[in-house]
């Protein structure tokens, strides 16, 4: 990446005193001559006068030292004429066009709001309707858009030029078909396919919006289509129902007050997500209760986070009133799926204003680069058009009307730039299209976009999702590490037999309910400094990984078993129940399973308790005191437990090692065996528990309460009190999930790289889930280096991030979405300059507009075509900004499937798709637009001929329909052999993609 600059270059003493100089300029430290990695502060002056450099000498060079950056260099300044003639007569149109957009589409600020309970009439302010619009045009702006999409392209106005002028009777060649006919049948096919599209997607639409949901009213429940739905109604939705707008969670029918959501047309995660409702309403006796009462919800503005929400929920009728905080749990956005039972919500925010309209950008008309390219050679031919009439005219002397005789000179020479030139190549789409869903080696593939099948074979950069994409989303439990001792698949069942006998040095953890009958005790914790045997640490270990989960069993009757009504108690044996399991997140599953294979099995999960039944079938209840979930900024999970029979708390908790590295106690195999697992490609988990007094805890409670109910800082103050628990806890055991691939997703990937298309993954998992997808899919190979972008909030941490990348040779990028939001606003063009270096790329916790914005980067920095690839409603907005854009019809629906270009059914045909058929495609129509040009420029050649012979005549050489049957029916042959010519065969094209890599260059 800079090889020829030193890593660590000898300085001088002037450039000492400079650095010292600027350190001290930018806030000294107290008795340090160089500030901590992140001291800078986010101020513009000094970073402006401190460029992007590729070494540690960029801290100490002068201002010379912007004539080496792209960005930095310092240019004159155009002014007056120039400036206008130069480009800025564009920047003036562009600036004037959007001011009266402004001006007509004004957007209403988005401001926080006050909702009351049932009262839609209470808002203070109007909000927008809740339905979806993904149409592109109107009754009204139909026929003017199409036409303005065709006629803004040079070769397309030529063409209604030329047709017009033979109106004029002293400019008429021939007869008006040969020049309207054409063009009419160019301008029907393209006005009744666009109306297709459309219609269509009117349809969807209005399928949407007129979904029906029930309405909670005083006088009771009613039925409103969706898109009536107004802002504080209360909306009842049922089991795999939609939810029609963003609310708030307020009442379940499932007793433990929370439910589970599918969100996987909004973040592309297909695992369930637990939702909490707000206790207040969900302590009611009966639902028409939320009418009796008089509360409020203060939620903050619309906005595009996904991930966050704050906000209050008001009891004004109570002595005292009721406050609670409302967070993420205890939100329902738009286009996300109930999972269990029946919820009840007040709707927020509806239409415009919900998350995953906001994080969805309008569709645009794609253009392919070739008839970009031809665009562009039809200008450079219509210059030659306009040299050759001038040199006509010139010969003639100029006689008589000189200026008419020009523009019949322009008029018999346009055969140059032929208007069949967009029929054939339109059949020619049309072909490719037909051919790519006819082909049996990639079945289901659907071609909904048919004017750009030739983009398929010159992309450079692909950028594709995970979850659902590359991976199967199923997890599967690989290894169990104890520190000494370590369990794979084909050791399974030494722990099994660990369990079935019991573990003399904790009695209580395999006496079951044998120990109720004992008064309870107060925890002891046991003797550090007593080593415990191995079947006391496989005890221990699997125990802690049977409790510390949000996982929730689900129990369906099996086939021919009668179905009642009533859910069997969990001390019942369940032989006639099928039971599964839902979670947050799918590595949870995979342990919960691997635990009850083992022997250990979880029968019973509510808010409250949980219960496990052990290999001996006796069952052990647990109370759960506190739950911690898992964030992207903590990486962890914990959960406080109180074993019933022993009274005994427990704190347990587990994440990722460079988390729980700083919290378990002194180790010396943590970090190793985790590098191991990571270059198997496992997700790594680290599991710690921490024992508890009585005392401990009630002083926790209370401070954590405290903290939850404040309204500053609220997230710093609780992670505070939850921190002070993190100390000294013991290491029980790392444990290795892996996350099963798509079917040859590593033979197609590296195909991929071998036809010379930079892949990046764009995902909104979590960085450790996205690092080892990378590995594992050879995404990143075991042996690369990876630099994993540092968490950065202000310019001048990204600042000295990107230098410390800079200095990185050869290695991936992997950046969360957070520290890449600050980047591209700071940085985009340093940003993309050193990604595009990089062998791959992973993108991790990006959000639906995130990844549109690192496409739209790609395009701008590169020039090079990009194709998005996803499955999910979460990767709709990448796939609408990409050049090209294909969806995978999968687990997640078919949202993404339906606004793509091309829809496959498998990742592994994006290799046909590209090596065959889109290599095919270009290189078809690359030759059919030169035969269509030649054979235009034949007949032109002629018609000079023939003009200069009888003294620069403007008289046409062949008229009517011979020239239409000269540009169709005679010389159609040739144009059906190129559409269907193959240079190779498609095998030898999937064996050797460096033929792709030819066309990119």
């Amino acid at each position: 990446m800079a090889d020829q600059i030193p890593l660590y270059p000898v300085r001088s003493a002037t450039a000492s005193r400079k650095r010292a100089a600027y350190y001290s300029a930018a806030g000294p430290g107290p008795g340090a001559e160089r500030p901590s990695r992140y001291q800078l502060e986010d101020e513009s002056a000094p970073l402006d006068e401190m460029p992007l450099m590729m070494s540690e000498e960029g801290f100490e060079n002068d201002e010379s030292d912007y004539h080496t950056l792209p960005r930095a260099r310092v240019t004159r300044r155009r002014g007056g004429l120039e400036w206008f003639v130069c480009g800025g007569w564009r920047l003036l149109c562009t600036s004037c066009c959007d001011w009266l957009i402004n001006i007509c589409r004004r957007k209403r600020e988005l401001k926080a709001r006050t909702v009351w309970l049932g009262c839609p009439e209470k808002c203070e302010e109007k909000h927008p309707r809740n339905s979806i619009k993904n149409q592109k045009y109107n009754i009204f702006t139909f026929i003017p858009g199409v036409l303005y999409e065709q006629f803004k392209f040079f070769l397309n106005l030529y063409f209604l030029v030329v047709s017009c002028s033979q109106f004029v009777p002293a400019l008429k060649i021939g007869y008006l078909y040969t020049y309207w006919a054409p063009l009419g049948f160019v301008l029907a096919v393209t006005i009744m396919r666009e109306a297709i599209d459309e219609f269509r997607r009117f349809q969807r639409d209005k399928e949407v919006n007129s979904q029906l949901y029930s309405k909670l009213t005083v006088r009771g429940k009613v039925q409103v289509k969706s898109s009536d739905i107004q802002v504080g109604d209360l909306i009842i939705v049922e089991k795999n129902q939609r939810i029609p707008s963003d609310m708030v969670f307020l009442r379940t029918s499932e007793k433990a007050g929370s439910c589970f959501i599918r969100t996987d047309q909004l973040d592309g995660e297909t695992d369930w997500k637990l939702k909490v409702a707000v206790s207040c309403t969900q302590r009611l006796p009966a639902l028409g209760d939320l009418f009796s009462i008089s509360a409020y919800v203060y939620a903050q503005k619309p906005q595009l986070d996904i991930h966050s929400f704050e906000g209050t929920f008001t009891r004004e009728d109570s002595e005292p009133p009721i406050h609670e905080s409302l967070s993420i749990e205890n939100t329902l956005w738009a286009g996300t799926v109930v999972a269990s039972g029946t919820v009840i919500g007040v709707v927020i925010y509806t239409g415009k204003e919900t998350r995953s309209v906001m994080n969805t950008s309008n569709p645009k008309n794609k253009v392919g680069l070739l008839d970009l390219e031809l665009n562009h050679l039809t200008k450079a031919l219509f210059v030659a058009l306009v040299a050759l009439s001038v040199v006509m005219v010139t010969l003639q002397g100029f006689v008589g009307s000189w200026c008419r005789n020009l523009f019949r000179f322009l008029l018999l020479f346009s055969y140059i730039i032929p208007i069949s030139l967009r029929v054939n190549l339109d059949m020619g789409k049309a072909a490719y299209g037909w051919m790519i869903m006819k082909d049996e080696s990639i079945p289901g593939t659907v071609v909904r976009t048919s004017t750009i099948p030739e983009e398929l074979g010159r992309l450079v950069y692909l950028l594709t999702d995970k979850t659902g994409t590359l991976t199967q989303n199923e997890m599967v439990f690989k290894r169990l590490h104890l520190g000494t001792v370590s369990y794979g698949a084909d050791t399974m069942d030494e722990i099994q037999n660990h369990l079935m006998n019991p573990c003399p040095q904790a009695p209580s953890q395999a006496s079951g309910n044998s120990a109720s009958s004992a008064p309870p005790r107060k925890a002891q914790a046991p003797a550090p400094k007593v080593r415990k045997s191995v079947r006391g640490r496989v005890h221990d270990a699997v125990k802690a990984i049977a409790l510390c989960h949000n996982v929730s069993p689900v129990y369906e009757p099996r086939a021919g078993v009668g179905g009642e009504a009533e859910r069997p108690e969990a001390d019942q044996a369940f032989s006639d129940w099928d039971r599964s399991y839902q979670a947050a997140s799918p590595d949870e599953v995979a342990l919960v399973q691997w635990t009850e294979s083992v022997g250990l099995t979880l029968v019973s999960r509510d808010l409250a308790s949980m219960q496990l039944r052990t290999p001996s079938g006796q069952i052990q209840t647990y109370s759960v005191l506190q739950m911690f979930p898992f964030t992207s900024e903590s990486k962890r999970m914990g959960i406080i437990v109180r074993d019933e029979s022993t009274a005994e708390i427990t704190f347990y908790m587990k994440g990722a090692d460079v988390a729980m590295s700083t919290i378990v106690q002194y180790n010396d195999w943590l970090e190793e065996e985790c590098g191991n697992m990571a270059r198997e490609g496992l997700r790594t988990l680290v599991v710690a528990k921490r024992a508890l007094t009585e005392e401990q805890y009630q002083d926790f409670e209370s401070r954590y309460s405290q903290a939850k109910l404040s309204l500053h800082d609220r997230a710093l103050k609780v992670a505070a009190v939850i921190e002070s628990l993190e100390r000294e806890m013991e290491l029980l055991c790392l444990t290795g999930v892996e996350d099963q691939l798509q079917a040859d997703v590593r033979p197609t990937l590296e195909m991929l790289r071998n036809a010379g298309i930079k892949i990046w993954m764009l995902t909104g998992d979590k960085l450790e889930t996205a690092t080892c997808i990378a590995k594992s899919s050879h995404l990143v190979s075991r042996t690369q280096d990876i630099h994993v972008f540092r968490p950065v909030t202000t310019r001048g941490e990204a600042h000295l991030e990107l230098n410390a990348f800079r200095r990185k040779h050869d290695c991936a990028l992997v950046i969360p979405g957070d520290s890449l939001e600050v980047c591209l606003k700071y940085y985009e063009h340093e940003l993309a300059e050193l990604a595009c270096q990089c062998p791959a790329v992973v993108c991790c916790r990006c959000s639906p507009t995130q990844k549109a914005r690192v496409v739209k980067l790609l395009q701008r920095h590169t020039g090079r075509r990009t194709c998005a690839v996803g499955d999910g409603g979460n990767d709709v907005s990448m796939i609408q900004a990409a050049d090209c854009g294909i969806g995978i019809e999968g687990k997640e629906g078919k949202q993404a499937s339906l606004a793509a270009d091309f829809s496959i059914t498998q990742f592994r045909h994006i290799g046909r798709l590209l090596m065959v058929h889109g290599r095919s495609s270009y290189k078809r129509s690359a030759a059919l637009g030169q035969f269509v040009m030649h054979r235009g420029l034949i007949i032109s050649t002629m018609q000079a001929v023939f003009s200069s012979v009888f003294y620069f005549a403007s008289v046409p050489l062949y008229q009517g329909f011979l020239m239409v049957g000269y540009a169709t029916i005679y010389t159609m042959f040739p144009v059906f052999s190129l559409v269907l010519d193959q240079d190779v065969k498609p095998e030898m094209a999937m064996l050797y993609p460096e033929l792709y890599k030819d066309l990119t260059k």
